[in-house]
């Protein structure tokens, strides 16, 4: 599968609620609808502190043309006051997720928030319900992925039309090590880095294709696997291309898996009388996972991931936006998912 990012404008403009368009992926994903001609209606959390009104315009002056609403997704009362508000919808968009992946926020966010708001919007007339999932639950090790599964069969047995979205790798979460390297550090990899592969995805790519599974019926009720534009790419063709672009001689720390695996034993022992350790041991397990599975189409018959059974969307590359971060454009804000 491929596809061109250019939006077309929908033949039967629908009305949308979007949850999650506070992050970078649903501001993409509220933008391509827009474009659209959807009717689209965002709740996102209210701003806090001294310039909350300033914040919440700010926010605002980027979706010109959305309808904005400022609630909880997570809390039903506010999903339902704020953003069903009593209103009939076409659609819901999810692209909520937690933010760190520990237990508890998972089954909060990735569940149960999904689970109050598939109500909700049985309740509002939705037809349709579009999942922003992700495509490690292929392989569920962690508490977040299982969180993601149990509602993605929800989803499936609602007899709502349903389009899951699970996307490979986001540009974001490879933008890490972009200023570690040009500080002179070397670029981090676990073995030699040629373990794991991934088809990286845009946002404004990957917010075109789940805006058009609105209108393509060859994405209803489907599980969507989905990249970007090209070939499979490690990580250590991550760190060598970048080493090019920035005039510098490649230079590679590896980083033993065994060590993640000693750091888990040891929070886990820990975790038994700490919810903190328990946390830790979980994200640890986390970046374990991401450092020895690919984002790629997995093939439970060969149990191989496979790039070629991947589908591709789009039109950017990784070294398109490695291109324009190492100039200083556009670098992404990666918050509290800042590693390196």
């Amino acid at each position: 599968m491929s596809g061109d990012s250019t939006a077309l404008i929908s033949a039967t403009p629908q009305r949308v609620l979007v949850l999650g368009a506070s992050g970078t992926m649903g501001l993409a994903t509220a933008r391509a609808l827009l474009s659209r001609g959807h009717d689209v209606v965002c709740l996102v959390r209210p701003r806090q502190g001294a310039d909350a009104a300033q914040a919440q315009q700010h926010f605002a002056d980027r979706l010109p043309g959305a309808t904005v609403r400022w609630g909880d997704a997570c809390d039903v009362n506010s999903l339902v006051r704020d953003g069903f508000a009593r209103e009939r919808f076409d659609v819901l968009v999810s692209c909520l997720a937690s933010r760190t992946g520990a237990p508890e926020e998972a089954w909060r966010v990735d569940h149960q928030a999904h689970v109050d708001a598939l109500q909700a919007a049985q309740a509002a007339g939705v037809q349709h319900v579009v999942l922003l999932s992700a495509i490690c639950v292929q392989k569920p090790l962690l508490a977040f992925q299982q969180a993601k599964l149990a509602f993605e069969e929800k989803l499936m047995r609602s007899g709502l039309t349903y389009s899951i979205v699970r996307p490979t790798a986001f540009f974001k979460s490879l933008s890490g090590q972009l200023e570690r390297v040009k500080r002179g550090k070397p670029f981090l990899i676990f073995g030699d880095g040629q373990r794991t592969a991934c088809k990286p995805i845009s946002d404004g790519d990957l917010g075109d294709f789940i805006a058009g599974c609105l209108d393509d019926p060859a994405r209803h009720n489907r599980i969507l696997p989905i990249g970007g534009p090209g070939p499979a790419i490690t990580p250590r063709e991550q760190g060598e291309h970048l080493f090019k672009l920035l005039g510098m001689t490649p230079r590679f720390k590896s980083v033993p898996v065994g060590m993640l695996d000693l750091i888990i034993r040891v929070l886990s022992v820990l975790g038994k009388v700490s919810k903190l350790a328990a946390d830790k041991a979980e994200l640890a397990r986390i970046g374990r996972y991401y450092a020895t599975e690919s984002m790629l189409v997995f093939n439970p018959d060969t149990q191989q991931y496979d790039a070629s059974a991947t589908p591709s969307h789009g039109t950017q590359t990784l070294w398109d936006a490695y291109a324009l971060w190492v100039k200083g454009e556009g670098v992404p804000d990666r918050g509290a998912h800042k590693v390196f």
